[in-house]
């Protein structure tokens, strides 16, 4: 049963199951937005929760706030959205009186990945944030969840330098090129081609807008995949790339310690390999 919320249309449909749709996130979703995102990071993710694999609760927490502005500022974009389950069973009658609920108990530091679902309690199960690139992200605003994962500012860094394209490909007006940075599915609805279905909803709405392109930054084999190979008149193209099993840098505390070569790998032991793609619609 499809609801007035829903996106999806004749033009560009969902291609979900019935129980599924596509809504664009608003403001009032960006809490629940926060959660899945921090959740499938934290717990799920085969390079945050390999890097940062201490007290995965307490992260998930300082995550779900600090990054508040990187979900805010794509959710005002227009261009992020959220597959809801219209099935969805409500574990607390409170929570199905306002539509979903988050019951954190940040008290509890020992709360493992199945008790922290617990408290996500609401339909939203997979999102894929985007913004303008005409629209960047403020970095001074940034701060807050670059603290807390501090290896996430260094991947980008490191993205950008290997990233050997002509500027063309740069938007010079809005409308141009869309920019993606988080793509999560709740981890009890893994498996189920959420998140394929969703980048490519999206990869038809943006060619539909007038967009010419899409870039996404990928730390899981899925999402690259999926990317990497849009369904056609798309075409993905792979900017750059590197593995986190293999990647050295120097070690900047030796350094200044007047250490000079010491070479250590920042994302061990993370085997994932981490790339920038770009989808030409």
């Amino acid at each position: 049963m499809v609801t007035t919320l829903s996106v999806a249309s004749d033009r560009n449909p969902s291609h979900l199951p019935p129980r599924y749709e596509i809504r664009r996130l608003t403001l009032e979703h960006i809490p629940w937005a926060l959660a899945v995102v921090g959740h499938s990071n934290v717990f799920c993710s085969p390079l945050w929760a390999k890097v940062y694999p201490k007290d995965p609760a307490g992260l998930m927490y300082e995550v779900s706030k600090a990054g508040d502005y990187l979900v805010r500022h794509q959710v005002l974009s227009g261009m992020s959205f959220g597959v809801f389950d219209l099935d969805y069973k409500f574990k607390r009658p409170e929570s199905e009186k306002t539509g979903g609920a988050l019951y954190f108990d940040e008290s509890d530091p020992s709360a493992d990945s199945s008790k922290i679902l617990e408290q996500m309690d609401n339909p939203l199960v997979s999102v894929a944030l985007a913004y303008d690139q005409t629209n960047p992200l403020d970095m001074e605003q940034m701060g807050p969840i670059l603290k807390c994962l501090p290896l996430f500012g260094l991947l980008y860094g490191i993205l950008e330098g290997l990233d050997k394209r002509d500027p063309s490909w740069k938007a010079t007006e809005p409308r141009q090129v869309l920019m993606r940075n988080a793509t999560s599915t709740r981890a009890d609805y893994e498996g189920e081609g959420l998140m394929k279905k969703l980048a490519q909803f999206l990869m038809r709405e943006a060619d539909y807008l007038g967009y010419r392109g899409i870039q996404i930054e990928c730390a899981h084999d899925a999402v690259c995949k999926t990317w990497l190979n849009p369904p056609a008149p798309f075409k993905g193209e792979l900017v750059a790339r590197f593995d986190c099993k293999t990647y050295e840098m120097e070690d900047e505390e030796a350094k200044k310690e007047g250490r000079e070569g010491v070479m250590v790998k920042p994302f061990a032991p993370s085997e994932q390999v981490i790339s920038k793609v770009f989808v030409h619609l």
